[in-house]
């Protein structure tokens, strides 16, 4: 069983891999709790879609795709912020416009490159064995950053996020405050796609937030508990990936997508088992009361 988990461990880039699936998958987790708790994956999606032309055209200027990607995203964020200000569109439908346009340019885009399907393909789903030492100090950096500031906001923007109404009558700058929870998701989406790839790279956002939120109530339990299941999916992800011998990204969504099924089904408090079984004649829900 050692060897199982210390054998990968011999190789650099599987050392780098495991570092930058644990920043990610943390951060990602974290900041997901916004996610799910104000129904912004479709804006995440949006988002996940947009910085692609910005990374494929850094990536044929060989220049960093992390700039690329990031003046993409910022600028996407920032649209969507000052979508909600206006009337004339529905916001969902205009969000769906510019992310298909946006993908589709980036698809179009690589297209010009000699040999696309292979860059395309490790665009798309990620390539979490090939990071480098920069890749890692740069999701350090940016991801600290996010999380840093993610706590240190955190009441505000919870209040922005339950209750907007009160938010605005304390003299909260909501706008703002929006517009800096986007900012951030775009950012840690940047430094995920390397990890995940850009198709997948929403589900680490959604899916253990998702799976925290069926066995937690509280949400700052929530958000540690999803930053966890983030990063432990990311491990475990990777080394079955490793030994399987299939593709890394999509293995870590698998991995997270299992644990929230399995929460699914065995949360002791929303669980479809344990709501089975509140219904079973006898249950101690139904019992009668003691006399």
């Amino acid at each position: 069983m050692l060897r199982w988990l210390t054998d990968p461990l011999t190789f650099d880039f599987m050392r780098l891999a495991l570092v930058e699936v644990i920043v990610m998958g943390s951060v990602a987790g974290f900041l997901g709790t916004y996610v799910v708790i104000r129904g912004l994956a479709f804006v995440g999606d949006a988002i996940a879609h947009s910085v692609f032309p910005g990374v494929v055209i850094a990536f044929l200027l060989n220049a960093s795709l992390f700039a690329g990607g990031a003046a993409f995203g910022v600028f996407t964020a920032l649209a969507i912020s000052s979508l909600a200000l206006t009337r004339r569109i529905r916001e969902d439908t205009a969000i769906g416009i510019v992310f298909a346009g946006a993908f589709a340019l980036g698809i179009v885009l690589i297209s010009t490159s000699p040999g696309y399907t292979r860059d395309l393909a490790s665009f798309l789903f990620g390539e979490v064995l090939a990071v480098t030492t920069t890749d890692i100090i740069l999701s350090l950096c940016v991801g600290g950053a996010a999380l840093v500031l993610a706590i240190a906001l955190q009441r505000v923007l919870l209040m922005s996020s339950f209750d907007r109404e009160m938010a605005l009558a304390v003299g909260l700058p909501v706008f703002w405050l929006d517009t800096l929870l986007l900012l951030m998701i775009t950012l840690t989406i940047v430094i995920s796609l390397r990890a995940v790839g850009n198709v997948l790279v929403v589900a680490m956002f959604v899916t253990p937030a998702a799976t925290a939120r069926l066995l937690v109530d509280e949400v700052g339990r929530m958000m540690l508990l999803s930053a966890l299941i983030g990063a432990a999916a990311g491990v475990l992800g990777l080394y079955i990936s490793w030994y399987s011998d299939l593709a890394a990204g999509g293995m870590i969504v698998l991995t997270a997508t299992a644990m929230f099924l399995t929460a699914l089904v065995l949360s002791p408090k929303s669980g479809l088992l344990s709501s089975v079984l509140r219904r079973q004649p006898g249950s101690v829900s139904e019992a009668s009361p003691a006399l």
